[in-house]
């Protein structure tokens, strides 16, 4: 019997949606080469350099060289291919990853959220889904604990900074230990070049690296991926060459026992010498913080595939050639390279350690934007780099400071070996914390049963644990540059955080009551002026201090006034339809409402971005789907918030931005049509008719919504008297009661960085022509 036309055809397009969802994998996956895995592949320029820089040297058995490579092998494996490949990318949050991602999930499920005027209606959005299995007396317990005890939410919120700043720190000890590996070869060819030459051209390739990040990795990144990819397939090559060439024999090493031996045979030097094994497994917290430009599936099968095989090849072909060129020890990697490809190997190796800086350095800007929308770290300037992809941003002071502290690093080190055992201390804590935070993701989140935590913990913990205390080990000798980075990072985010936190409780003990503020009109000559007025407020629910203070003395506001309240939400990322979020203070003759903006740790405000136009047009689609007087539900803080916001409220601002984004011209146009069509239809309500029959045009002819209620047309009219925004302009001062360290905090360290931080006036792109301060002085 044959099959049927339509399960042929149907068969066929199955088929077709295979294949192109397996190019898109793959297609992923190259790309992935590029961005993700440009630190990780230029490990191979200085791993067997450091492992071997302090007292430990080579016998003539080689049982030294077979034991490192046995470590760097297993390591990889363990960390890099199981735990990290096979675990961890696992655990994203809405396809995002990361420390602050894994953290971001139990702030979610355990309520640990930092982010203050958290409220339910936060976990209705699409992407906050805490939905699960069961609950089990594991997770239970360990929920309320932290309930129940405060202290350690904030001890796991300085845990998640620690490994934040080390990520931080990668981005300053790689560019450096990357390009100086790199520029080192060159005196091979030119014994006599002095090394001062050396640390000069390494800091001119580093100037140069930063110097054009201002331009965005999308205009260069066509060629992050071939670089990466030609480094790998030269790295192999060479590898299968000397293996072959020097001492095939190494392949033994891949038996485990030859670790034991190492131990055995080098007591606490060979135990000191894992800090440099460790290297070769820096990067592979790229792979999960940089999750969320690529899939995981790409991610997998480009490390399982490609660079996992080459990279074993790399340091199997190097440890090969040092079994037979013990002298070379700390050249062996450009010993290594046969005499005709190496001009163009070291050309290569240069562009790899470009891409590695790159890929690290952006990365660190990531980390910054989160920090600083998570209220973790001073406002600065963020930059998109690119008008496809939201993701690729950049950090002017962010940039420029690191660029400093690398050529400070290049200039006062100079040596690889002393910047690798730093670099080795910093790669390990932050797997330390991605394992601890991993553990209570699988007790939280996933519900696993507790022998397969443990399992989870015990194994790769005291695998980490290992190599940590090698690298402590090395402090004196380098690591204590990632300690000195971390905590002066650690104390300006916890500072920052702490300063804003208080901030929010002293607003919200002192917020004011809007029904006294109107009683008190007639004493205080109160009058309504033509106009919206922009309220800016950190409060979801009553009214500001500072609007109170700026009644108080200026007896006058805008006809409508609108409290808006900018906040992060604990998810990745928001859509437009949920972004706005608007509702009503107090009665309808008050005229005064509040918009919640949501944003994701991820989303970054944009720079052009019409904003009153989009407000305008949520408030006035809010009173147009507004129930009647009769159904009217008032509560507590006289505020009334559209729960559930019309399904069509995204096309209405979609629409509206299509029009922002016309000629000035045009869109003034658009206005003047709108309100010439509006105001053609007032005479109607001098007759008596009823102000909720009338209507206008749709969306597509007038760019509003349709209009049926008088307040409509009185918000738009108020809007084209013009926009004000009052801003509190507050100073954080320490109580005459604090002790030394705090008063130091708050009005040294909050105060030197609220004064030099960006404004919330620049961040919020409001226009100077418009803007009223209203300063306040805040006790802590």
């Amino acid at each position: 019997m044959n099959p049927s036309p339509g399960l042929i055809e149907q068969g066929i397009s199955q088929q077709r949606s295979k294949r192109v969802s397996c190019m898109n994998v793959l297609t992923l996956a190259y790309q992935s080469l590029g961005v993700i895995y440009g630190d990780l592949s230029t490990s191979p320029l200085y791993v067997y350099k450091t492992t071997f820089s302090g007292k430990l040297s080579l016998r003539e058995d080689d049982e030294e060289i077979f034991g490192v490579f046995s470590f760097i092998f297993w390591t990889f494996t363990i960390v890099a291919l199981f735990k990290y490949v096979l675990i961890v990318l696992s655990a994203d949050d809405n396809g995002e990853g990361g420390t602050f991602a894994l953290y971001s999930l139990l702030c979610r499920h355990a309520k640990l959220s930092i982010l203050p005027n958290h409220q339910e209606m936060d976990e209705k959005l699409s992407t906050y889904v805490t939905s699960g299995s069961a609950e089990t007396r594991q997770s239970a317990a360990l929920k309320s604990f932290f309930e129940k005890h405060p202290r350690s939410q904030k001890g796991l919120l300085i845990f998640v900074f620690l490994g934040t700043c080390m990520a931080i720190g990668d981005g300053v000890l790689t560019p450096t230990i990357s390009v100086l590996s790199a520029v080192s070869g060159v005196k091979l060819k030119i014994p006599e070049l002095h090394e001062n030459y050396v640390v000069i051209i390494s800091c001119i390739i580093l100037v140069a690296i930063f110097s054009v990040q201002r331009y965005g990795t999308h205009r260069v990144a066509f060629i992050f991926a071939p670089i990466v990819t030609a480094w790998l397939l030269s790295l192999s090559c060479i590898g299968v060459y000397n293996t072959i060439k020097w001492n095939p024999r190494i392949i033994s090493a891949f038996s485990p026992v030859y670790m034991w031996r190492f131990l055995k045979s080098t007591g606490v030097e060979g135990w000191v010498s894992l800090g440099g094994v460790v290297l070769s497994i820096t990067g592979v917290e790229a792979m999960f913080a940089d999750l969320g430009h690529f899939s995981s599936l790409s991610i997998k099968v480009a490390f399982s595939f490609f660079v996992y095989p080459c990279l074993i090849l790399a340091y199997m072909g190097e440890a090969a050639f040092l079994s037979k060129h013990h002298e070379d020890i700390q050249r062996s990697f450009y010993k290594a390279i046969p005499e005709p490809v190496f001009w163009p190997v070291f050309i290569v190796a240069t562009f790899a350690a470009v891409v590695g800086s790159q890929a690290v350095i952006s990365a660190t800007f990531s980390i910054i934007s989160q920090c600083c929308a998570l209220n973790c770290f001073p406002r600065v300037k963020i930059v998109h780099t690119s008008s496809k992809i939201h993701g690729q941003i950049y950090i002017p002071e962010v940039n420029w400071m690191l660029m400093c502290i690398c050529l400070a690093v290049t200039i006062g080190l100079r040596d690889t070996n002393m910047i690798g055992h730093a670099y080795g201390l910093a790669v390990t804590i932050v797997m330390i914390v991605t394992t601890c935070l991993m553990t209570l993701v699988m007790t939280i989140v996933w519900k696993q049963r507790v022998a397969a935590v443990i399992a989870f913990f015990i194994c790769f913990g005291s695998i980490e644990l290992l190599y940590f205390s090698a690298c402590v080990y090395k402090v004196p000798e380098g690591g204590w540059i990632p300690i000195l980075l971390s905590l002066t990072f650690m104390a300006v985010m916890y500072i920052w955080n702490y300063g804003t936190a208080k901030k929010h409780e002293f607003d919200v003990e002192n917020k004011v009551s809007m029904d006294r503020i109107i009683s008190l009109g007639p004493s205080i000559g109160m009058v309504r002026v033509p106009g919206i007025g922009l309220v800016y407020t950190n409060l979801v629910t009553g009214v500001p201090a500072v609007f109170g203070h700026f009644v108080t003395n200026l007896p006058a506001f805008h006809q409508i006034l609108v409290f808006v309240c900018v906040k992060s939400v604990q998810v990745p990322y928001i859509g437009e339809e949920d972004r706005f979020f608007i509702g009503r203070v107090g009665p309808k003759d008050y005229g005064m409402f509040r918009c919640v903006v949501r944003y994701g740790y991820r989303d970054v405000q944009r720079e052009m971005y019409d904003f009153e136009s989009r407000l305008v047009a949520g408030i006035v689609e809010f009173v147009e789907n507004e129930p009647g007087d009769d159904e009217e539900e008032e509560e507590e803080d006289c505020s009334r918030f559209n729960r559930e916001p019309p399904r069509d409220k995204g096309k209405s601002l979609r629409l509206l931005e299509r029009n922002s984004r016309e000629k000035p011209e045009n869109s003034r146009a658009v206005k003047d049509k709108s309100l010439q069509i509006l105001k053609a239809k007032e005479p109607s309500r001098a007759t008596g008719r009823s102000n909720r029959v009338m209507e206008s045009s749709s969306w597509e002819e007038t760019g509003i919504p349709l209009i049926k209620k008088e307040e409509s047309l009185q918000i738009l009219q108020a809007k084209e008297s013009g926009v004000a925004y009052i801003l509190g302009h507050s100073y954080a001062k320490a109580k005459k009661s604090s002790s030394v360290l705090k008063k130091f905090a708050i009005d040294v360290v909050f105060a030197f960085l609220s004064t030099n931080c960006r404004g919330p006036d620049v961040v919020l792109n409001v226009p100077h022509t418009s803007l009223l301060e209203v300063g306040m002085v805040y006790y802590v």
